[in-house]
């Protein structure tokens, strides 16, 4: 049966959102004051050079600021996308050993499961041991996804006319993932304005108030859980999950008209103005990073028949990554309010670098609707004809801009390059961060270290058996080292694959192959962070050294290569 939520404003939906199911926590003897509050801020496709204090001209004032007071990583990597990504964030393993190798669709392969495997404890899970609160908000992304056989059935139910029940297995969902409170939604894809899968707790939310926009959803529910747990002594795990700057290119009309005019300039001359930013605020060094030709088609800006569009597009791609700072600078303030801020560890990230997709082209259909609620047809942009921003729209910045919004590395999401996978990572922490303010790390580090990381600062204990199950021995290392202004180096090798692209990084040797060009390529990091100049004919053996291990991480990870690769 439906659940039928009357919602007459947001904040009427999200106090509903926050009643949830409280797990019992086990005391613990440690002091409070002694374990920080985690608060763990993830963006959806956010380039590497988007947020202001990366390099960006994109307006963001919050991540500025927890820039200014914390530390920046510079060699920080996800897994190159969305799901895989976010697995791995959260069991502490890679993604191909939590079960989540491709996408979500169920596969009979260890690897390929499309939801966490029953090897696997999640943040949540390990922190509730340790006495933590949870509490989950935005985009779930690691379960099963319950498709109709009929498209029709699929359009109906993603256009709000029909109800086909649970969005995934229930079994799937955050809150029987260790999460006492979640609202979002199940599936990635999501209208802005109108969400499918989106639930409160297991409950499906049926109806949102006409003004609703998803990132302020996000944003006042997690400051609602906040403020619900002002009074306890409980320390407490908050996960933030945006769906944002993720396609559709959907915003706020006054967000979208701050940028009416920032990117009439082109990719080239936004480009550069990101590099030389870079340069100049030190996060970049140029002897080692230069700045790549543009990976774009042929035509210049100039000549570009479309400059009214993309211009927009990006526009609206901005105010998506605007929006989502100013809610974060409304979690900091319930923070600061609550008298939380100082001993709360606020991390952020993004799950891969932006999309270089045509996301006009997949048409209607699986995650996408045809029309709105109201029946209002949505109009896929494959022509440009219409500009993005409303509901009734679907388009994507595309390779162009991506290129741009991954500044300086070439590549983007899905690939295994530097613009796939090295992420911006923002660690803050005012009563225990004993790094240089303001300063930035060269740690490498991986989503998956947030699990041994949070273990130690939380005093839980990953542990070897949950539930009657046996769990995988995390992958990850701890960041600790890091936030304390130690010269840690962080991980020694680190491996991807995803649709076969994929990289072995040892120490500063990197090998990488293309999704579509499987011909290994080897990179001195060192003196080359870019990624241009490929030296495995003159460092042969380094090249086969790192493919052996790189074959031997797959045998032993799940990923099981196809034969040659």
């Amino acid at each position: 049966m439906k659940h039928i939520i009357a919602l007459s404003s947001v904040l009427i939906s999200l106090a509903v959102a926050a009643v949830s199911i409280q797990s019992p926590v086990r005391p613990v003897k440690q002091q409070t004051a002694e374990r920080p509050n985690i608060v763990l801020i993830l963006a959806d496709d956010l380039g590497y050079s988007d947020a202001g204090c990366y390099g960006g001209e994109i307006n963001t004032p919050n991540l500025d600021y927890l820039a200014k007071n914390g530390l920046r990583f510079t060699q920080f990597y996800n897994t190159s996308r969305c799901c895989p990504t976010r697995a791995s964030l959260l069991t502490g393993l890679y993604n191909h050993q939590a079960g989540i190798g491709k996408m979500t669709e169920a596969e009979n392969r260890p690897g390929y499961l499309g939801h966490l495997g029953e090897n696997t404890v999640t943040l949540a899970e390990v922190l509730k041991t340790a006495g933590y609160h949870t509490g989950m908000t935005g985009k779930w992304h690691v379960s099963n996804t319950i498709v109709q056989k009929d498209p029709k059935d699929q359009l109906a139910w993603l256009n709000h006319q029909k109800d086909f029940g649970d969005f995934s297995p229930l079994a799937q969902y955050p809150t029987s993932r260790g999460f006492d409170r979640f609202f979002g939604t199940i599936w990635g894809v999501i209208d802005f304005f109108d969400p499918f899968s989106l639930v409160s707790g297991t409950k499906p939310i049926t109806k949102v108030p006409g003004n609703y926009y998803h990132t302020d959803a996000i944003t006042d529910s997690a400051v609602n859980y906040i403020n619900g747990w002002k009074k306890s002594d409980q320390p407490f795990f908050l996960y933030v999950a945006h769906n944002a700057p993720h396609w559709p290119l959907q915003a706020r009309p006054e967000d979208i008209a701050k940028y009416k005019d920032t990117y009439k300039k082109g990719w080239d001359a936004i480009r550069e103005a990101r590099y030389k930013k870079m340069v100049r605020i030190g996060l970049l060094d140029p002897a080692t990073t230069k700045l790549p030709p543009p990976q774009r088609a042929k035509k210049n800006w100039e000549d570009n028949p479309d400059k009214e569009w993309d211009a927009h597009a990006m526009a609206v791609h901005s105010a998506m990554v605007d929006r989502m700072d100013q809610g974060i600078g409304k979690i900091i303030a319930a923070l600061r309010k609550t008298g939380k801020l100082d001993n709360t560890l606020i991390v952020f990230l993004s799950d891969n670098g932006a999309s270089p997709e045509n996301a006009a082209a997949y048409g209607a259909g699986f995650d996408r609707a045809s029309e709105t609620r109201a029946g209002i047809p949505v109009v896929y942009a494959t022509k440009k004809q219409v500009l993005p921003g409303p509901q009734t729209t679907y388009a994507s910045i595309g390779a162009d801009w991506a290129n741009v919004a991954n500044t300086p590395y070439q590549f983007w999401k899905a690939e295994s390059y530097e613009g796939g996978v090295n992420t911006p990572m923002i660690a803050f922490w005012p009563a225990g961060m004993k790094a240089k303010k303001g300063g930035f790390s060269d740690h490498r580090g991986h989503v998956m270290d947030f699990m041994k990381t949070f273990a130690e600062l939380s005093g839980a204990r990953y542990p070897t058996a949950y539930k009657g199950r046996r769990i995988a021995p995390t992958t990850g290392e701890s960041l600790v080292p890091a936030f304390r202004g130690r010269l840690a180096g962080g991980h020694q090798n680190l491996f991807n694959e995803h649709f076969g692209a994929r990289y072995v990084r040892s120490g500063n040797w990197k090998l990488v192959a293309a999704a579509r060009d499987t011909t290994w390529r080897l990179f001195d990091l060192a003196k080359d962070r870019t990624e241009q100049h490929d030296v495995s004919a003159t460092h042969p053996a380094k090249a086969k050294e790192l493919q052996a291990l790189w074959q031997n991480w797959a045998r032993t990870h799940q990923v099981f290569p196809k034969p040659g690769r």
